[in-house]
């Protein structure tokens, strides 16, 4: 069984006896962008397209909708699996659903990233995050707010350019992830990270370390995810189902987070 679910399971009933959760009470906060021509994807990946198949009313009288859409694996609101960084780890469709559901961790770098466009969270960002609000558990949810959100899906802005092409990756700034950052939480057996940029690797990577390192141990990354100004520091519990594509590296992403 994956170490991540009997960590997540043992959290949930470690709370009281018969405990479950509610999900009817509290409220939800959705993390997705919506996917559409305008959705952010990396400056060489094919973006998003849909195309209409019929929409209207059919001769028998009833109205039908069908549209075809098609986009890379990486873009928009989006999973990266393992397999995406290190040969021979887990694919998009082996996830456990254990490590896609969790317990949220929301670290807020907002402050360091806009005085630093090319931020990159520091092992002391998260422990001084721990010190105010404990360890962070194995099986946790990890999301990095680094509060760049709201310039989503203007490219230049949200990226550091709106050029396409190969030329344009050595245009891209916004944060990410340090190497440091990463190899601690490792250490913490996180189920998965996430961040409201386009790579969990700051934009002027070269080695995509940070990727390495956390998909090396079977940790996905949520990349461009949605605004978190509304999630509490702990608390709140993450949903994150990509669409199951077999042998896939990634996919498209519908993440969202419940606040009992």
């Amino acid at each position: 069984m994956n170490r991540h679910f009997i960590a997540l399971a043992a959290l949930i009933l470690s709370a009281a006896p018969g405990f479950s959760q509610d999900l009817t009470q509290g409220s939800w906060v959705d993390l997705t962008h919506p996917f559409n021509a305008d959705s952010v994807y990396w400056p060489t990946a094919e973006t998003f397209t849909q195309t209409e198949v019929f929409a209207g009313h059919t001769d028998g009288g009833y109205f039908y909708s069908a549209y075809n859409f098609a986009a890379a694996e990486h873009g928009g609101t989006h999973i990266d699996a393992p397999i995406h960084f290190a040969e021979g780890a887990l694919k998009v469709d082996e996830l456990p659903i254990g490590q896609l559901v969790g317990p949220g961790f929301v670290i807020d770098v907002s402050a360091q990233a806009e005085a630093d466009v090319d931020y990159q969270v520091t092992a002391a960002d998260i422990t001084g995050f721990e010190a105010e609000h404990g360890q962070i558990p194995q099986g946790a949810i990890v999301l990095l707010r680094t509060g760049r959100a709201g310039l989503y899906p203007d490219r230049e802005s949200y990226m550091g350019t709106a050029e396409r092409g190969e030329a344009a990756v050595a245009n891209l700034h916004f944060p990410g992830l340090g190497l440091e950052g990463a190899t601690l939480l490792v250490e913490r057996g996180i189920a998965a990270v996430g961040l409201d940029t386009p790579s969990i690797d700051h934009g002027q990577s070269q080695d995509f370390a940070t990727h390495v390192e956390l998909m090396t141990h079977d940790i996905p990354a949520f990349e461009n995810v949605a605004d978190m100004s509304g999630l509490p520091a702990t608390g709140s519990t993450i949903i994150a189902l990509p669409m199951k594509i077999e042998g896939g590296s990634g996919g498209p992403l519908r993440i969202v987070a419940h606040l009992p």
